[in-house]
């Protein structure tokens, strides 16, 4: 008797099972958590690839990038006899996934038999899924697409169907055609005909058959997949496919794009019990239950109940009288249905998904201790394979010069007027990503940002607020804050070497002497001649751009300016009894009147401890660190929002908030502050570090498209913005690097 040929198993794992949520969500899709009481979905149909007994197998897993970490610490325990994984940067459905497959098999093994399933669906046993795959080989062999139907025992409206034509019989029976989920008297009747069977999604084919479909029907794909596999990349012995080439494939699934028109499809009745576990009401046929025919799984008090899912995740549940009902509640949702209508969560995640909820998308993080650089590699690859290669591209006027003021998510420029301290915010990135010695055009970038400021540049010395898209001056106003940008920008780019950066600031300096310093020695204006309100905030900025001046020439004259603004920090914009930092002041640096005089600001509490201990670093005045502790503690204290920890934008000096919404700003100079804190000694931080950091990557940058972010979170959560400032990116940029630590470059 021959040996049978080999067959190579491939898991498709992409899928995000929205229905079943709130359990199951992007982060943690339900193939990696174990519903049906063997371990994890995805190892268990791992496990079953592996254990083929009639003949030899394989198994590769073609799963997310973004869950390449945990698929690679949960394969390492396993030898896939030859396999690996494949990991796609973006999702493009089935039939990307079944071409991928074939190709795959092509180029390693030659025209072999390919058995495609997907990773998230109970079978029972393995010995009869294989013995089941067994019966299909043959017509394989000889050019058909096998498909595995299951035998209807209800009028299921979940599940998509195959007709196999009339007088069939045998274990290989032809198909007659595919059919989508029907409305339930459609299915009452497939059920009632006989010859139709719910598709399992699985599919066993000779690799060139698949390539010849493919040919036929979708050639596209197919070449696209071809492409996409030729530039890959393989790290860890795993590959990795380069986004900018998959994601241009059409998302389309293989029923859709092939199976439904191709004339060479058998089915083989399945053998084994199966469960797709679509809703949770699956999982009452697949879970242990109690004597009343409950499934109850966590901290769940249930009494005088009957045929219920009662499920919990870190909060009691109680419930007394219920039949036929779905309760799933996890520490940020919580799901009741029917049972019978459990499958529509889909409605709710999609309602969720349209008002930019992000409990559709993003697991609350568990309250516990992560180690210490848990999300390097993940910040690595958000700035230097994300976030610069975009804002080179695509944040950068090359037509008028300087950078764009915002884009909207879809990566495009909005158009807005460009303020001077966005200029120079972005000009200061660029000079990061040059010290890190990043492969990008960092230099040339530096040189295109200061260019276009100069547009802006006043007779005295000064330089204007706003300017048009073109360069032309809109706002001519010679503003303190925009003034400490640039110098911190210029500091920087002649740490980098920019040959007119120490002019420029040597000149910007005279300008800021002569024009915006206080006579009274008291502070700098808010603008020449002094008729605003006064603030701290510029003042910080400017703490900033002296700091960075010292560390780029090591002058201690600049030490000496910083410590005239330390010392009005003490004297004025710092109250020792709240332990608050105010924001605005009359012309004798007393808090403003009305609600002015009571607004302050978490994000600049973190910021300005950052600052001290930067300066107290430099100055040996060590006092400043105990100061910046009391700024922590009230920024912590008062200022966090407990629905989703992110910072307030505002809070009053009594701790009530003002602004309830969060920008991504203050979530960075939280993660600053903390580290600075971690350094100067003092309770350990690197837990909180990792808190706030994990904090940044769920609400404000997991959620946005690639190297882009939220710049606004409401207060429940829902996004409140729809373009993204590039001025947000100096913080982030600082904030990361500074995560990272040195040499950020060379890599996680």
């Amino acid at each position: 008797m021959p040996t049978p040929p080999p067959i190579t198993c491939f898991v498709m794992s992409g899928g995000i099972g929205s229905r079943l949520w709130p359990l199951s969500r992007e982060d943690n899709p339900k193939q990696f958590h174990d519903l049906a009481g063997n371990g994890s979905m995805l190892m268990s149909t791992v496990r079953r690839g592996l254990d083929r007994t009639a003949g030899a197998s394989s198994v590769y897993l073609i799963g997310s990038e973004r869950h390449a970490g945990r698929v690679q610490e949960q394969l390492s325990a396993l030898d896939l006899k030859g396999g690996q994984a494949i990991f796609e940067p973006v999702g493009r459905n089935t039939a990307a996934a079944v071409a991928l497959a074939a190709q795959v098999t092509l180029e390693q093994r030659g025209d072999g038999l390919c058995l495609v399933m997907p990773s998230d669906h109970v079978i029972e046993t393995t010995a009869q899924f294989w013995q089941t795959v067994e019966e299909g080989v043959p017509a394989a062999e000889i050019g058909q697409v096998v498909v595995f139907g299951i035998r209807p025992t209800a009028p299921e409206t979940g599940f998509g169907y195959i007709e196999v034509g009339e007088g069939s019989d045998g274990a290989v029976r032809a198909v007659r055609r595919f059919v989508e989920k029907p409305d339930e008297a459609t299915a009452r009747t497939y059920l009632d005909a006989g010859n139709f069977f719910w598709n399992a999604g699985i599919f066993l084919f000779r690799a060139s058959v698949m390539h010849e479909a493919f040919q036929k029907h979708r050639p596209s794909i197919w070449e696209g997949v071809e492409r996409a596999l030729h530039g890959r990349c393989e790290e860890d012995g795993a590959i990795f496919l380069p986004e900018s080439l998959y994601e241009t494939l059409e998302n389309d699934s293989i029923d859709y794009a092939v199976m439904e028109r191709f004339d060479r499809i058998s089915l083989v009745e399945a053998g084994f019990r199966w469960n797709d576990l679509g809703s949770w009401s699956a999982l009452l046929d697949v879970a242990a239950t109690d004597d009343r025919g409950n499934v109850v799984s966590g901290d769940v008090l249930a009494i005088d109940c009957d045929h219920c899912y009662l499920r919990s995740h870190g909060r009691l549940v109680s419930a007394v009288g219920l039949k036929d009902t779905a309760v799933i509640a996890t520490s940020d949702a919580i799901f009741v249905a029917p049972v019978a209508k459990s499958q529509n969560v889909k409605n709710v995640v999609s309602e969720l998904e349209r008002s930019g909820r992000l409990e559709a998308r993003f697991t609350p993080s568990p309250d516990k201790v992560i180690e210490a650089g848990a999300h390097r590699q993940r910040a690595w690859q958000w700035l230097f394979g994300e976030a610069l290669p975009l804002w080179c591209e695509k944040g950068v006027d090359r037509i008028h010069g300087g950078f764009h003021e915002s884009l909207t998510f879809a990566g495009e420029p909005t158009g807005a007027d460009r303020r001077m301290r966005t200029m120079a915010r972005q000009t200061y990135a660029f000079c990061v990503a040059s010290d890190e010695s990043w492969d990008g055009p960092a230099r040339d970038l530096i040189d295109h940002g200061l260019s276009f400021m100069k547009n802006g540049r006043t007779d005295r010395g000064g330089w204007s607020a706003v300017l048009s898209p073109k360069g032309e001056v809109i706002d001519p106003t010679e503003d303190f804050y925009d003034t400490a940008f640039v110098l911190f920008a210029l500091a920087h780019a002649h740490r980098c070497g920019h040959p007119d950066a120490l002019e420029l600031g040597n000149e910007t300096f005279h300008f800021l002497e002569n024009h915006l310093e206080d006579t009274s020695l008291r502070g700098f204006l808010e603008a020449p001649g002094g008729k605003r309100v006064r603030r701290s905030n510029p003042h910080m900025h400017m703490l900033e751009a002296l700091l960075a001046w010292h560390q780029a020439t090591g002058d201690r004259t600049y030490l000496r300016q910083a410590s005239r603004i330390v010392d009005l920090f003490r004297s004025a914009f710092f109250d020792t009894e709240s332990w608050t930092l105010g924001e605005y002041f009359d012309d004798d640096w007393r808090p403003a009147e009305g609600e002015d005089g009571q607004w302050t600001e978490p994000g600049h509490h973190f910021e300005w401890a950052w600052l001290l201990i930067g300066f107290a670093d430099a100055s040996g005045q060590n006092d400043l660190r105990e100061i910046a502790r009391r700024l922590y503690a009230t920024g912590t204290a008062y200022g966090l929002n407990r629905w989703t920890g992110l910072a307030y934008n505002a809070v009053s000096r009594r701790g009530l908030p003002l602004d309830r919404n969060s920008r991504a700003w203050p979530q960075t100079e939280i993660i600053k502050a903390a580290i600075a804190l971690d350094h100067a000694g003092g309770p350990d931080m690197r837990p909180e570090v990792e808190e706030r950091v994990a904090r940044l990557f769920r609400w404000h940058l997991d959620p946005a498209p690639n190297g882009m972010w939220i710049d606004l979170v409401g207060e429940k959560g829902a996004v409140a913005t729809q373009d993204v400032p590039a001025s947000i990116f100096y913080h982030l940029i600082s904030a990361l690097m500074l995560y990272l630590g040195s040499n950020a470059r060379s890599g996680p």
